[in-house]
């Protein structure tokens, strides 16, 4: 099949989304399919180019709105690409939009994977998300063949699709380059964490929606041989900063910044345990936390919807309750205090992994949908 992948942002840019594109993208190419990534062109970056071996289309946007790339000539571009299939990302939203009705107008099916709901953090935000939802983004639900989400619950408890029926297909990890038998070099040494302390680990961008705030105060309740390591660049970390100075906790959070790619497993290896504590609903899943169960390191996860079905509580790692700091410490604490229960949670982790969410299956459940629509 040739299929186009339309994601709003792309490599160079990191994120959940992008990972998964990249990632779905390279699997089907090997399975034997044609394949191109339709994205926005940020500047720095050329109109064509090869990421990892997967084709890159880029096109100007208009403006950049709340994080949404506004560029409604992409529907032109992929009317003129010959294709089977395409599938679209959100969000940002607006790019779906445009590609479904670009989807309609060559008559070829459009599949949309509905990754997290929408968050604007402004005044009137929610209006502004109240009135997508039900003009444009609800034409752009009812008019795709297919819907994907990545989990029951989020599908079930989101207001922009839990009227369609979903298909639920997780996202998924590379169990062969995420693995317990990586070594982790000399990164505890280059971080300067002693052999004999506790290493608890976040990676990801550093925004507010992650809860990284309430994750930084949870150290407050641990011992002073207990180092948080905040793998990630954004514009939160400024404030992430100023909140150590004020618990006193210098010396115990360390920001590396951004964490090469060829660099994270290592730190995955490095470390004891791995927390995700979003708050938010643009958190929907978590791929940083199957990174982790692959590398069979024990997680710590908020309860929230579509983040609480990445674990089987107690057997993967543990649940915290949102927003909730000593519930965190808790939870990481219980862990620490517990390395046979931690070193059973890895195995298990791994074992999750390897059965349902490496990347050789979801591939072929999506593969299963685009057939099913060709």
């Amino acid at each position: 099949m040739k299929i186009i992948q339309v994601s709003p942002y792309f490599y160079p840019h990191l994120g959940g989304v992008e990972s998964h594109v990249l990632e779905l993208s390279k699997k089907l190419i090997k399975r034997g399919h044609e394949v191109v990534v339709f994205t926005t062109q940020l500047e720095g970056t050329k109109e064509r180019g090869v990421v990892e071996g997967v084709p890159v289309k880029r096109v100007k946007p208009l403006s950049i709105i709340f994080s949404t790339p506004i560029m409604p000539h992409i529907g032109h571009e992929l009317v003129k690409t010959e294709c089977d299939i395409i599938h679209s990302h959100s969000p940002p939203p607006l790019s779906s939009f445009f590609t479904v009705r670009a989807a309609k107008r060559k008559k070829v099916p459009h599949v949309l994977t509905y990754h997290c709901d929408l968050e604007i953090p402004v005044p009137l935000g929610s209006l502004i998300v109240q009135l997508y939802e039900n003009t444009l983004g609800a034409y752009t639900v009812r008019k795709s063949d297919r819907i994907i989400t990545t989990t029951t619950t989020y599908g079930a408890t989101s207001r922009a699709v839990w009227h369609r029926d979903s298909h639920i297909i997780p996202n998924a990890v590379d169990a062969d380059r995420f693995h317990p038998s990586n070594k982790p070099g000399n990164v505890r040494k280059k971080l300067g964490i002693k052999e004999d302390d506790k290493m608890v680990l976040y990676v990801g961008r550093l925004v507010f929606h992650k809860g990284l705030d309430y994750l930084i105060e949870s150290a407050k309740y641990l011992g002073d041989d207990v180092k948080y390591v905040i793998g990630g660049t954004g514009d939160f970390r400024p404030e992430l900063e100023n909140l150590v100075k004020r618990f006193e906790l210098e010396g115990r959070i360390i920001f590396p910044g951004r964490i090469p790619n060829k660099e994270l497993p290592k730190y995955y290896a490095a470390t004891d345990i791995f927390v995700l504590p979003s708050i938010s609903r643009l958190e929907a899943f978590g791929i940083v936390a199957l990174e982790a169960m692959a590398s069979e390191v024990p997680v710590v996860v908020s309860d929230i919807p579509g983040v609480r079905e990445v674990i089987v509580e107690g057997e993967h790692g543990l649940l915290a309750e949102p927003m909730n700091p000593r519930d965190i410490a808790g939870k990481i604490r219980t862990i620490l205090n517990h390395p046979e229960l931690a070193k059973s949670m890895g195995k298990k982790g791994r074992e999750r992994v390897e059965m349902d969410l490496t990347w050789s299956t979801v591939a072929e459940q999506i593969e299963e949908v685009y057939e099913d629509l060709v």
